[in-house]
């Protein structure tokens, strides 16, 4: 039987940075280990290349009830960069210290590939059809890998009604009302859209001594200043209101979804899983203009980003669009929808009741993520997304930031944790 601490160490060793902007130190190293390992336990892997390097592996695993529809378990095999001058150990050894296995990608997410792979080598038999996939290109726009697979190789998912990844089933210790430690699984059934949206401000070019009521730059700064100052209101989703629900009554806090920033401050700690979800947010990031400090330029440009929750869009651009002004157009850089599962769901079920057969003290309650994942590529095929990458964490350890983080690592009892909870789910 694999050790599931060795598999992520393993994957952990293979550079597989990604710069972004399709620069990348390329997957193709790691997608060979895992299909390698996969045909090792009698699983057919094929790999796939969008381009030179940049490799996906794809792998079915036939359930002993071919009637139930199949689950997709994705995970991605690429890593944000990582400067060895700033860690405690180097970012790529795999090493294991005090506890902890460290390394870029222990957290994000080597970790839950590796407990795939454990999962598989335990003799693993699924009632319904499992379909594995471990892709590239998730920590930049996914065009080398989710996004692409869905568009040239739709036919590998066919029959895939649910999907877990990163980013859910994760422990999380919250001080209870009455002094308790709650250990909160929050899984993730929804997660914000992301929109990067290009604001151009155009108007008349002259002399900077010259009075000009046409200015861009001026333009553009003041859309810019109506963006930022702008309040949005909150909105509930179907995620946010159980997390708050659930949440308040295992902690013994009132809810009052009326005043939901009240709640959330009564929450806690636990607070700061939805404390990005409740609203839109636009967040200008970018500013260009100008070429020459005593010339006016006819255009300034800037970028936005901005997160959306799932059921918003459209309200969200209209008043975005009142708040640009004359003379400011907008587009759009990138553009990925938000990602809303069912809460009430034999999947969520079955994702809860895995977590308490390990741990009876578990409190699972669904949460909306902030961020984004390869969630929105596999949507568009009618796949309902839920992160679920189960781990058990000590008291106190700051699992937020370590994805991305320096030191990033993951605990190995944590981790022998995950891989028994996912064994449990996708054997169930």
């Amino acid at each position: 039987m694999a050790d599931v601490v060795e598999l992520c160490a393993d994957l952990i060793r293979f550079d597989t940075t990604n710069h972004g902007g399709g620069e990348s130190a390329g997957e193709r190293e790691a997608a060979e280990y895992v299909a390698e390992f996969l045909g090792r336990y009698g699983v057919s892997a094929r790999i796939f290349e969008s381009a030179p390097r940049r490799s996906n592996v794809v792998a079915r695993i036939p359930g002993t009830d071919p009637g139930l529809p199949a689950l997709l378990v994705q995970g991605h095999l690429d890593v944000v960069p990582a400067d060895a001058a700033d860690w405690s150990v180097p970012p790529f050894s795999g090493e294991v210290r005090d506890g902890y296995l460290w390394g870029r990608g222990a957290v994000d997410m080597k970790d839950f590939c590796a407990m795939v792979l454990a999962a598989v080598a335990s003799g693993l038999r699924p009632r319904r059809d499992l379909v594995l996939a471990f892709v590239a290109d998730e920590e930049d726009r996914g065009d080398f890998g989710a996004h692409w697979l869905v568009k040239e190789h739709p036919g590998l998912f066919e029959g895939c009604a649910a999907a877990i990844s990163e980013s859910g089933g994760y422990r999380y210790h919250v001080p209870a009302a009455d002094g308790r430690i709650v250990r909160l699984y929050p899984v993730g059934t929804a997660e914000r859209g992301t929109a990067h949206v290009r604001l151009t401000a155009r108007g008349r070019a002259g002399h900077g001594s010259r009075p000009n009521a046409e200015n861009a730059v001026v333009r553009l700064v003041g859309a810019l200043q109506r963006i930022a100052e702008h309040r949005w209101p909150v909105q509930l989703t179907p995620t946010v209101e159980a997390f708050l629900e659930r949440t308040g009554a295992a902690l013994g806090v009132p809810v009052d979804l009326s005043a939901v920033d009240e709640t959330v401050a009564r929450l806690g700690p636990a607070g700061s899983l939805v404390v990005p979800t409740v609203r839109n947010s636009t967040t200008p990031t970018m500013l260009d203009a100008g070429y020459k400090v005593n010339v006016i330029p006819s255009t300034a440009t800037a970028q936005i980003d901005i997160r959306v929750l799932p059921g918003t869009e459209d309200e969200l651009f209209a008043v975005l669009d009142t708040l640009l002004g004359e003379g400011v157009t907008r587009e759009f850089v990138a553009h990925q929808p938000p990602v809303q599962a069912p809460v009430e769901s034999p999947w969520f079920d079955a994702m809860a009741a895995a977590l308490t057969a390990e741990d009876p003290a578990a409190v699972v309650v669904p949460y909306c993520m902030g961020g984004g994942t390869d969630a929105k590529a596999f949507n568009q095929l009618g796949i309902a997304c839920y992160g679920f990458a189960p781990l058990a964490l000590p008291e106190g350890f700051p699992y937020r930031a370590m994805a991305h983080g320096v030191d990033e690592r993951v605990p190995v009892d944590g981790l022998r944790f995950g891989e028994r909870v996912l064994t449990r789910f996708l054997s169930s």
